[in-house]
């Protein structure tokens, strides 16, 4: 039995073993799969070079459409160069044809030619003229009488185009060369809190969306002022005149008194010294305005008004420094020394 049983296991033995290993024909297949894995297949190598042609020509292409584009680009400008900065020569290395036109030119000529062919450049870019400027001018009953002089020493009648706005009638002489005057509009159902300040700052605050309203045409610009500033009106058109009125203007400067830009703003366009307003931006000011004011009772002026409904649009103070509000003690017989002085000194305004 013992021997049986010996036989019986040695039998079975072979069975376990050879059921739990792996038959002989595995290490072939998993050789075979290494064999697959690091030889390539045979089409590789010429898709890759149909890779490379296709990628080749890609960048022929490219770089040929480039240098086409570029020498379409370069050809009218090299000839405009060298018509505008290269006067006419009879060099000798100049065609017959080109000579003989050369003989034909002057210098008046080259300068007439040079005036189409250069494009207005630098600052000054934009044909803004007098009559392109519509003033709104606030005033007070009460100061009229002494502070219409003031607006005789600048205003030009038939040419400047403006109105002044006053709080309520006054009495004037037709032979006074004085602009349009008008009433400005009720501001009674608008809050105002600042127990330091005039309720007037409303009605002020509203003199450029009062002046659009009068639909005056050809218009580019408003400036605004107070009856007591001095408008040097050449150098207000050649400042404008830089700007483009197509587009929101928020022009002026701050107060020359530090203690006012701290205690106010020195993002603020002062309207003692004006400011000016393009008419694109004047419109969209008109439209928001009286609800823009209605949200800021507790504000002092108009200019502060006139600057956060200005923030509320997105549009900046555009500084120039020509806007002046300095306090000048002087008479009204002195006034033209002043105003030659502030010519001189290309001043576009002055608050007296």
């Amino acid at each position: 039995m013992g021997g049986g049983k010996v036989s019986n296991d040695t039998k079975r033995l072979p069975t376990t073993h050879s059921s739990n290993w792996p038959s002989t024909t595995a290490p072939s297949m998993t050789m075979g799969s290494a064999q697959n894995r690091h030889s390539p297949p045979h089409y590789t190598g010429g898709f890759r070079t149909t890779l490379t042609f296709f990628i080749l020509a890609i960048c022929s292409l490219y770089i040929l459409y480039s240098f086409l584009f570029l020498s379409r680009d370069s050809c009218p400008t090299t000839t405009t160069t060298a018509t505008v900065l290269d006067p006419p020569t009879n060099s000798s290395s100049s065609s017959s044809s080109s000579s003989s036109s050369s003989q034909d030119y002057d210098l008046q000529d080259y300068l007439d030619d040079e005036r189409k062919l250069v494009p207005i450049r630098g600052p000054f870019r934009y044909d803004t003229e007098l009559k392109h400027i519509v003033f709104g001018i606030a005033a007070s009953s009460n100061l009229w009488d002494k502070r219409k002089e003031y607006i005789k020493t600048w205003w030009r009648p038939k040419e400047t185009r403006g109105v002044v706005w006053l709080d309520k009638k006054v009495r004037i002489r037709r032979d006074e060369e004085l602009p349009e005057i008008r009433i400005s509009g009720d501001t009674s159902k608008f809050k105002y809190t600042n127990r330091q300040g005039r309720r007037s700052a409303l009605r002020i605050s509203r003199v450029v969306a009062e002046t659009l309203r009068l639909g005056m045409k050809d218009v580019r610009w408003f400036v605004m002022g107070d009856d007591d500033t001095i408008f040097v009106v050449d150098n207000l058109v050649r400042v404008l005149s830089k700007y483009d009125h197509n587009q929101f203007y928020y022009v002026g400067s701050s107060s020359e008194s530090h203690v006012q830009n701290i205690y106010f703003s020195y993002g603020m366009a002062y309207g003692g010294g004006g400011f000016a307003i393009s008419y694109p931006l004047a419109k969209e000011l008109e439209k928001m305005q009286d609800k823009c004011i209605q949200r800021y009772p507790g504000l002092y002026g108009s200019d502060d008004r006139m600057q956060a409904c200005m923030a509320e649009l997105g549009v900046p103070l555009t500084r120039e420094a020509g806007f002046h509000q300095v306090f000048i003690r002087c008479e009204i017989k002195t006034l033209k020394t002043v105003i030659e002085s502030a010519y001189y000194f290309s001043r576009t305004c002055i608050k007296i």
